[in-house]
């Protein structure tokens, strides 16, 4: 079985964690700190589930993660965990929410991906027999004023 960990992380809190590939969706889509009715959620919650997944371009991303996903487990060195960041500013809304969605997916868990709505995604996924490893550096630190 082949494993792939995934860990979301907040730049705020310290530099990103080794990882063979990395996405920084900082800058790229809206972030619901921004929001005060969503500052102090986290991915865990609904509305910040929704906020993300409901950004513009952000389904295209998970779809091309779990993509770059398959093109790394093609290769010569399929038999390695493949490590996967995913970074925002503070870690608690847009890496969490995309890392959750895309370890969903990756684990072929279609009820759950559909919380994100790429269940479709996840049903390609299923019976492939991946080991995802999903972490969240930084959901439970402090919210960063800035």
């Amino acid at each position: 079985m082949t494993n792939v960990v995934i860990t979301s992380f907040g730049y705020l809190h310290g530099q990103e964690p080794a990882a063979r590939v990395c996405y920084d969706l900082r800058h790229q889509f809206r972030d619901p700190h921004l929001r005060p009715e969503l500052r102090y959620l986290t991915a865990r919650d609904a509305p910040v589930r929704e906020a993300v997944m409901g950004t513009g371009g952000v389904l295209a991303l998970v779809h091309a993660i779990a993509a770059t996903v398959d093109a790394y487990l093609a290769g010569p060195r399929q038999d390695e965990p493949l490590t996967v960041a995913l970074g925002c500013a503070g870690g608690r809304h847009r890496s969490a929410t995309v890392a959750d969605a895309l370890g969903a997916v990756l684990s072929g868990d279609a009820g759950t991906a559909a919380a994100y709505r790429v269940a479709d995604l996840a049903e390609r996924y299923e019976g492939r027999g991946l080991v995802v490893d999903l972490h969240h550096r930084d959901l439970a630190k402090d919210v960063v004023d800035r």
